[in-house]
């Protein structure tokens, strides 16, 4: 899978594996930065990806 172009709509199939990809990475332990830096998409975007891909978002402030 080549990252698409900054700025560009995600659409059909491609939008799908995107988040599948995103979703993929979060459940593996990235934080939403990396992962967003990783598929090249905002953060905003990236969190919209994940939640997509049916993954629950953990609870901020990381391990205690």
């Amino acid at each position: 899978m080549t990252k698409p172009r900054p700025h560009t709509p995600l659409r059909g199939v491609q939008r799908a594996e995107i988040a599948r990809k995103a979703g993929q990475l979060y459940a593996e332990g990235c934080t939403i930065q990396s992962t967003a830096d990783q598929i090249g998409r905002s953060y905003g975007a990236a969190r919209t990806l994940i939640l997509e891909a049916g993954v629950q978002l953990r609870r901020p402030g990381g391990a205690r």
